[in-house]
């Protein structure tokens, strides 16, 4: 009864087009990232690393492509106020300008800008959640974002 329960879940597994995420297929062998000290550019690098056959270089002269990152930034603006005037809502944006280009100055991704939005419900007597919560849902965005660039880089071809 188990192999047979077994057996039917992954059936079903393989028949939703289920698979595990596996590697990314760059089409350059080496790649640039300035500013990998922090932020989405070491996630982007880390993700480069470890989910693809890419190498990421420490100096733009050795780089098949050379990624920028033109804008990072982060927003946060009230949504929602209550009837005493105090915020109940915020709106996070988080947004990156990027560009990735060739040695020869031919690009494989032209200026991108990527955006990223999430609500977050206020209470001032929970600030500390609250700014904990806002920094998770920061870093989830940051997470998302870097996901869609590999996804873009993947399907990069050199103009």
């Amino acid at each position: 009864m188990r192999r047979l329960l077994a057996g039917l879940l992954a059936l079903t597994l393989t028949a939703c087009g289920f698979q595990l995420r596996g590697s990314s297929s760059l089409p350059f062998d080496s790649i640039y990232v300035p500013g990998a000290s922090g932020g989405i550019a070491l996630d982007l690098k880390r993700t480069i690393q470890a989910g693809s056959s890419t190498r990421v270089v420490d100096s733009p002269k050795d780089a098949q492509a050379v990624l920028e990152l033109l804008e990072a930034a982060r927003e946060k603006e009230i949504l929602s106020l209550t009837g005493a005037g105090r915020v109940r809502e915020y709106r996070l944006h988080y947004r990156v300008r990027y560009r990735v280009r060739d040695a020869k100055g031919g690009e494989y991704v032209p200026t991108t800008t990527l955006q990223q939005v999430r609500d977050i419900t206020f209470n001032d007597s929970l600030v500390l959640a609250k700014e904990s919560e806002e920094e998770l849902l920061y870093r989830d965005m940051q997470a998302d974002m870097v996901q869609q660039m590999m996804r873009q880089l993947a399907a990069a071809q050199r103009k």
